[in-house]
């Protein structure tokens, strides 16, 4: 049994030292494919629209422009809204001041001050707008809450994603890293 399991290290080690497999910890994984992010197989402008704000006056999508932006759709109901809420948090922190930006779009149809609530419960430091008719959202065929859109400087869609992650992890950096060069 000794000579067997000696015989298997042997052999994982001569396959390493001839590249023919990578030690699980230094992987040369896609960040995109490790979030199970959908990468649209061409360039897609993502639609412009222009949405009330929670806190104030009305946010364009034209106005941010030049930003990586990270759109978001999303309802005060929705258990994995919630959960990933914190990330989106944290990631935005770390990359606002580089040219990045979280738009998170409410769908809910109570008035603002339930989302309100929501956001100032959570911490919630982004742009929040609403779209509680879903006129937004349809244009962006949300079908499943949370949706994601990552779109890069020119306003082009480069991922989707459908449903929670954790955004401020090793994958998710990656993919704000390689945007924002």
């Amino acid at each position: 049994m000794v000579r067997a399991r000696a015989r298997g290290v042997v052999a994982a080690v001569i396959l390493l030292a001839l590249g023919v497999v990578a030690p699980a910890s230094v992987s040369a994984a896609d960040p995109f494919a490790e979030l199970d992010l959908i990468r649209p197989s061409r360039p897609t402008a993502a639609p412009e629209f222009t949405v009330p704000g929670l806190t104030g006056g009305p946010i364009a999508l034209r106005d941010l422009r030049g930003e990586v932006v990270f759109l978001n759709f999303w309802a005060t109901w929705c258990p994995p809204c919630k959960q990933e809420m914190p990330s989106m948090e944290r990631l935005y922190r770390r990359y606002k001041d580089r040219g990045f930006t979280v738009l998170a779009v409410s769908i809910d149809t109570a008035d603002a001050t339930t989302v309100a609530h929501f956001v100032k419960h959570l911490s919630l430091t982004f742009p929040i707008g609403l779209d509680p008719k879903m006129d937004i959202a349809n244009r962006y065929t949300v079908r499943g809450l949370p949706s994601s859109f990552l779109l890069d400087r020119n306003g082009t869609m480069v991922a989707v994603a459908m449903g929670p992650r954790e955004w401020d992890g090793t994958a998710a950096r990656a993919v704000i890293e390689s945007l924002l060069k």
